[in-house]
């Protein structure tokens, strides 16, 4: 059973709803970007999440291979979601954004400073 969750950016300009069931895990990631954002991963499919209003208000981060699309607020910097690389098919929520979070929780650490061998761990995340 699934529940819709509402997030947003810190000043509120970027608002985004997504479908998440009762009990997920999540990745906190050591690579760079993430460790440095404080970033924990909810990988979803696409058709989980919207994007309520705000799209102006994105501004696209790539780097390395510029398949991930880092999506941050122009106004206040917070980074709430992004297609990641290892789900371009997906999205990828920061719970840290959820306004509201699902009452289960497990936190997983994942490798990302090796992602390139931990990678396929994450590939049936964005599957429906």
């Amino acid at each position: 059973m699934l529940a819709q969750y509402q997030g947003s950016c810190h000043c509120g300009k970027i608002k985004f709803s997504v479908e998440l069931p009762p009990q997920i895990e999540v990745e906190r990631c050591n690579c760079s970007i993430c460790t440095k954002s404080g970033f924990l991963h909810a990988i979803v499919p696409k058709s989980k999440f919207e994007l309520l209003s705000g799209e102006e208000h994105l501004s696209d981060y790539q780097f390395n291979t510029k398949v991930a699309h880092h999506y941050f607020c122009k106004t206040c910097g917070i980074k709430p979601f992004y297609v990641p690389r290892s789900n371009p098919d997906g999205m990828d929520i920061n719970v840290n954004c959820l306004d509201e979070k699902p009452p289960h929780i497990t936190i997983v650490d994942f490798d990302g400073q090796n992602w390139e061998q931990n990678a396929a761990s994450l590939a049936h995340k964005s599957r429906e």
